[in-house]
């Protein structure tokens, strides 16, 4: 972790991650990247869905290959690149036929390193195989939810999953929420942990580097109007005044469960997630 000398009040708390000695290229492939219009937390009518989000830099989105399926194709890792649209590394893969393509690159990987997508592809970080063949205790990321399906869960950076058992066609797998949930043991996920684990240790600093992240302030809702938000209003400092926590629309908040009771995947969930203190 990069730390600062003490030039302003900001500067002494920032951090950030020593980019020279990870990452081995400041440019990404250009055919591998495309320009877009961020919604920045609207929907199509233009309404705020999202809130605190907009601004920011601007960024060049790059066509990540979560659906991996070049299988039985020997890659080899070309580089290791930074992404501003995820928390956790991307390498340039090339195919043994020629085809490159972007993947989400798992911790310990270096350039030159192979990795493969096969049934029988050996235990190593950043191999890709179905979920019956991955023995029990073993850290996976990328994890699908159906059969090529493509990698839905456990994306960020410095998380994994664990394989828990394999039975009556399906895998536990308990993931980063500490849930335990059944999946389907013909998906498919890669060995390890995301890459970039002190992802997590970075200190902004200051209130910029948020806006450059795209990230817009958050106001209390006791420092506002009555019209404005439940907890409004009062004669200096005022607690919220109801008797249950609300959001500024009067949903209430703070203990109610919020999971349709007739989710279609209610029956794959085993053991519902710890609440974190």
């Amino acid at each position: 972790m990069k730390s600062y000398n003490p030039t302003s009040p900001s500067r002494r708390q920032m951090t950030t991650l020593p980019y020279r000695e990870l990452l081995t290229t400041d440019r990404p492939k250009k055919s591998l990247t495309y320009g877009r219009k961020r919604a920045v937390g609207r929907n199509n009518f233009g309404r705020i869905t999202v809130r605190h989000k907009g601004g920011g830099h601007k960024r060049r989105f790059r066509e990540i290959d979560f659906v991996y399926d070049k299988v039985g194709i020997e890659a080899r890792i070309e580089t290791i690149e930074y992404d501003p649209n995820r928390s956790g590394f991307i390498g340039l893969v090339l195919y043994r036929d020629g085809v490159r393509r972007y993947v989400l690159l798992p911790g310990t990987v270096k350039v030159g390193d192979p990795f493969i997508v096969s049934e029988d592809a050996p235990l190593t970080p950043g191999n890709r195989l179905p979920l019956k063949k991955i023995p029990v205790g073993t850290f996976i990321y990328n994890l699908e939810l159906q059969p090529r399906g493509g990698a839905k869960l456990v994306r960020s950076a410095g998380n994994f999953a664990q394989v828990l058992s394999n039975d009556a066609g399906y895998t536990s797998v308990r993931l980063p929420s500490s849930e335990i949930r059944q999946i389907n043991e013909l998906a498919w996920a890669s060995i390890g942990l995301v890459s970039n684990e002190e992802q997590k240790l970075v200190n902004l600093g200051k209130a910029g580097r948020s806006r450059w992240l795209g990230i817009r302030p958050t106001v209390r809702g006791s420092a506002m109007n009555p019209v404005d938000h439940p907890y409004g209003g009062g004669e200096g400092r005022q607690g919220r005044g109801t008797k249950r926590p609300k959001t500024m629309w009067g949903k209430v908040t703070g203990g109610r469960k919020t999971r349709r009771a007739k989710k279609y995947s209610n029956r794959f969930v085993v053991t519902r997630r710890t609440k974190k203190k």
